[in-house]
This record gives C-alpha cells, structure tokens and sequence, in this order.
C-alpha cells in the first residue's frame, strides 16, 4: 500500500440496511482504522456488502471487530503481486490439488478476523467442502499457505502480527516479503520464524512440494 491522498470516512446505512462510506476530508495517511464495537456491530453479510459498494478501497477486519480500510495498491507493488500470483497459479494448475487466489480474495479467519492476503492457496477438497453460497462471500476458511508482499510504506510490524495471525488460525506456511530490505520472512506452525536476506528463489517445502517462487520477477 502507497502513501497517498486518503480520506476521513462515516459510516451512513441506507433503506436496505446497506453501509456506504462518506469522504468529506482529505489527508495524507496511510490507512484508517474504524472502531466498530460495542455500539455497532457488522455481520459477516454486512461486511460483504460494504466492501462490494467501497470497491475502491482495501477492506479488512481485525479479531476485535474494527474495520482496516486502506488506499489501493501502487502500480508497482501490483505489478510485482501480479508476477507473483502468475508463478503461483502456473504451479497451481500443474499440481492440480488446490485452488489460489489474488489480492483481492477475502477469508474469515477462525476468530472472526476477515483477512485479504497478497496470494493464497487451499487445498481443492477444503475449498469444495464449503457450501457455494459460503463461497462466494468472505469464505469462512483459512488458507494453507499465504503472502504478504510489503510495499515501500507498509508497516513491517503491523504484517508480522498479520502473518502470527494466520499461523495461529490454521496455515501452514506463510511469506512475508519485505521489498524494502530485500528479506522474507517464512512462518510455520511450532517454529521461530525464519528470516532469508535477499534470497533468488523460495521453495514450498511440504506445503506446495514442487513450487519454487522465482524472486527476481518480485523485488
């Protein structure tokens, strides 16, 4: 996510109980963070249909209930998230156990967090076990395996808790690529993270055995 024009944002809810976000006042920050609870809670539905009327920006929710909305992606960091979801669905394909999924995929976690990573990957007989309308919103699933592609103005704090978060959850392993520091981070369950300093390739190990993620198209 890029530093840019950002916007204070309310809530309103219209007729059909549908929330749409009001942008009065620019400033220049990196995200927002909307304190929902006790007074207002958001359903899973709800949220759903909030982002789908706020396209424009990166919608999260956290385990306490707040809503994380961020500026869209810089054109660079995307392009680099594209060339990274490209190998991973080549792979995919070949493998044939699993389905990935983009940037903008949306899965609520075990504790209740909805979480949007960079990329992701769950096995085929996981992902067809839930119900097709489940599916088509915020799954209620969490991915095997899963990134997290830093761009210039992420907070590399605010990602690691993310990345804790999802082991805590139910992957297996996860990546955190640090473009600034040239870095990744992998997570595995019961394990201290491992920290790689400008690595050329990134195996799968158990989790996706054959995959091997070429990091000269990334950085």
């Amino acid at each position: 996510m890029n530093v840019g024009t950002f916007y204070s944002t309310s809530l309103r809810q219209n007729s059909d109980g549908i929330m749409n976000t009001q942008s009065p006042v620019a400033t220049d920050i990196l995200g927002m963070v909307l304190k929902m609870q006790p007074n207002i809670i958001v359903s899973d539905e709800q949220l759903f249909d909030f982002c789908q009327v706020n396209r424009d920006f990166r919608i999260e929710r956290n385990h306490f209930g707040e809503l994380l909305i961020m500026p869209p992606t810089g054109a660079e960091t995307d392009e680099r998230n594209f060339n990274l979801i490209v190998q991973l669905g080549i792979w995919t394909k070949q493998d044939g156990t699993g389905v990935g999924f983009g940037s903008s995929g949306g899965f609520t976690l075990p504790n209740g967090a909805v979480r949007s990573p960079d990329a992701a990957w769950i096995k085929k007989a996981r992902w067809e076990a839930i119900p097709v309308e489940q599916r088509k919103r915020f799954a209620p699933i969490c991915p095997e395996f899963v990134v997290e592609l830093r761009s210039e103005t992420d907070n590399l704090k605010t990602l690691q808790e993310k990345m804790e978060e999802y082991i805590d959850n139910g992957t297996e392993l996860g990546w955190l690529i640090d473009r600034k520091q040239r870095k990744v981070f992998i997570y595995c369950p019961d394990q201290a993270v491992r920290e790689l300093d400008n690595p050329s390739t990134l195996g799968g190990e158990d989790t996706l055995p054959g995959f091997v993620l070429d990091l000269s198209q990334i950085w």
